[in-house]
This record gives structure tokens, sequence and C-alpha cells, in this order.
């Protein structure tokens, strides 16, 4: 193995998908996560023809199995991962106020943003000491910082999606732990929210390309060993919990 590797799960479209071409842009061999092999297939064949570093992983990061898979293989194939970035997330309702959301429809949440970057992370872990000063992270949202969605001033203060948005709270909570864990690996954990990103997630009402949302995952997962770690992060720099 000569080139640095790179796992970046739900990138078959959206900020996933600029976050996996920016990684290769920056020299990367880069593991393009998806659920489904024709579409992870797809955008894998596109941004080969850019001359890009990139190969295919199918990882349901809700999915025990599929995670272990995945696993496994980039185990057998190289051996270490240098950067894992938790990208995939789901929001499924986004018209039910939170007396009226399904629990299933929570729980199916919180199996995707919450449980699935834990899933994830663990399973992974293993490879990222064996690459050394690895870097993680977790993709957060502005909605999961306590502080913004009650400042009335603030845009995320104007959502109410009780499932994602506390999903996104937690989220912010499990990056901390596993960053004082890894820390003495020289791992650094972070989290960061991409801004308002048009992208299939909230219908494309965004006001940010995925390239911009990108931009930031893209510097919190190439940050010198003097970077940060277990903290949150947004285009303005570091952002209050």
């Amino acid at each position: 193995m000569t080139k640095r590797q790179a796992l970046v799960t739900g990138a078959n479209k959206g900020i996933g998908y600029a976050i996996a071409r920016g990684l290769a842009k920056a020299g990367m061999s880069v593991w393009l996560g998806a659920r489904d092999r024709e579409r992870g297939e797809n955008a894998v064949a596109q941004l080969r023809d850019e001359g890009l570093d990139v190969r295919l992983l199918e990882i349901d990061v809700a999915d025990e199995a599929s995670v272990e898979r995945a696993a496994a293989t980039i185990a057998r194939e190289v051996g270490a991962l240098h950067v894992l970035i938790n990208n995939a997330g789901i929001l499924v309702d986004r018209t039910s106020p939170p007396s009226q959301l399904q629990m299933k429809d929570i729980k199916a949440t919180f199996e995707v943003n919450l449980f699935g970057p834990i899933r994830v992370t663990q399973a992974f872990v293993p490879l990222l000491k064996t690459a050394g000063n690895a870097r993680i992270v977790m993709m957060g949202s502005g909605v999961g910082s306590l502080t913004l969605i009650t400042d009335p001033t603030s845009i995320f203060s104007t959502v109410n999606f009780l499932d994602y948005t506390s999903s996104k709270v937690a989220l912010n909570a499990v990056t901390v732990s596993f960053a004082k864990e890894l820390e003495p690996f020289g791992i650094k954990v972070n989290a960061v929210e991409p801004g308002h990103v048009r992208t299939d997630i909230n219908g494309n009402t965004g006001i940010a390309t995925p390239d911009e949302g990108a931009a930031t995952v893209l510097r919190m997962a190439l940050i010198g060993n003097d970077g940060p770690t277990g903290g949150f992060f947004g285009s303005h720099g570091r952002q209050p919990w």
C-alpha cells in the first residue's frame, strides 16, 4: 500500500459524493461507500472518468453484517484506513410535528444517523490505528447544536425535527467520546456541520452547493498533527455545542 486510504459512507450523491471527489483530488485512494450497488457503481464511474482513484465499497451503516463485511474488505485489500468520513444520514419525516412522529421513523433515523457512525467507527478502529495519525469526521448538523436551535437569530432555530435533530445532538456527544479514547493513538475525531446545503435530505432547499458543504469536512479530514480533536466545526470555525 502506498497511497493513503479514505472511506466516505453514503457517498453516491450529494455532500458525500463531493467529499469523495475532494479526497481523491487531494491524492487519496477513496472507497466510495454506498448501500445501493448500482448507484454506487455509477458514482464511481463518474469519478474515475475524471481520472480519480475511487472504488466502490458496499456498506449499509444500519446493518451490522454489512459493516463487518466492509471492514473485512478494506482489511484484506489494503490493511489500513487513514480517513473515515461518517457521512451517511437520513431524514425520514419532514412534515410531522414532534408529538405525531411515528416511533418506527424515529428509530430508523437513529439507526442510520447515530448508531450508524458508532457501528462504522467501532468496526474500523483497528484499521485506523494501523494507519497511524488517522482522521475521523462525523457529519453533524447545525441543528445538532443546542445553542443554535435555541437562538432566534440562527437559521437552525427555524426547523423542529425531533428525530433528526436529537440524533445529531447525540452524535456530537459520540464524537467527544471517540476523540477522548483515540487521542493517545494520534487519531483525531471531529464533527462538522456543512451549512444549509442543497441535498435530497432537505428537498434541495439549501443555499450552499454540495462542494461548499464538503469544504469544512475536507479541511478536518486533512488536518495536521497539531490540529484539534473532539470539536464541532463549520465553515466559520468552531461551532457552539
